[in-house]
């Protein structure tokens, strides 16, 4: 997928007056790229419109206008999107009570390398993990991961890791949106 570029970021009073239109917009983008494996995790499959939206944002949440401050935003974002035949997803562990999380943080430390997507002749795809988000003692609740798809849609994303066990099933829309975001024009 191509990354998002400096020449397509707008200046905030640009962006604030768009701001409403294009968030609907993007949470609507967001809806079939959203997939809840089991009770406390989901995937959401990011795409450049999505990684341009969480630029946007951040450059109006931080008040960001000097080049080099929106330059690293674009970067950092960037990171989210998955290459040639990859998705780039952002896996959520939501668990509202703090105590509970604290715990079951810690219990599903081994939760990367769990995760799969199902490809329709049945092999899993393991994602890789941001590095920087690897820890001895608990695995973070917010982590970035890619699935080396090989530019195939996958038919289903699962967790086998036993106290999370799980599978999901991709709907029609869900797929066709994947589909989209692997398309090498995207």
């Amino acid at each position: 997928m191509r990354p998002v570029r400096r020449e397509e970021i707008l200046d905030l009073a640009t962006y604030e007056r768009m701001r409403d239109d294009v968030r609907r917009e993007v949470i609507a983008a967001k809806v079939p790229r959203r997939v809840h494996v089991g009770e406390h995790v989901t995937l959401l499959f990011e795409n450049r419109r999505t990684v341009w939206y969480q630029v946007q944002e951040m450059l109006r949440t931080e008040r960001i206008t000097e080049a080099a401050g929106i330059a690293h935003e674009i970067e950092t974002y960037n990171e989210l999107l998955g290459g040639p035949g990859e998705l780039g997803a952002t896996l959520l562990i939501e668990i509202d009570d703090p105590a509970v999380r604290a715990v079951k943080l810690r219990e599903w430390l081994d939760l990367p390398r769990h995760v799969y997507a199902r490809l329709e002749d049945g092999p899993r795809v393991r994602p890789t993990f941001d590095p920087r988000q690897g820890g001895t003692e608990r695995v973070s609740s917010v982590q970035y991961l890619k699935f080396a798809v090989g530019g195939r849609v996958p038919v289903a994303l699962g967790i086998d890791l036993p106290a999370l066990a799980a599978e999901t099933a991709l709907t029609p829309e869900q797929r066709r949106a994947l589909e989209a975001d692997l398309a090498p024009d995207r």
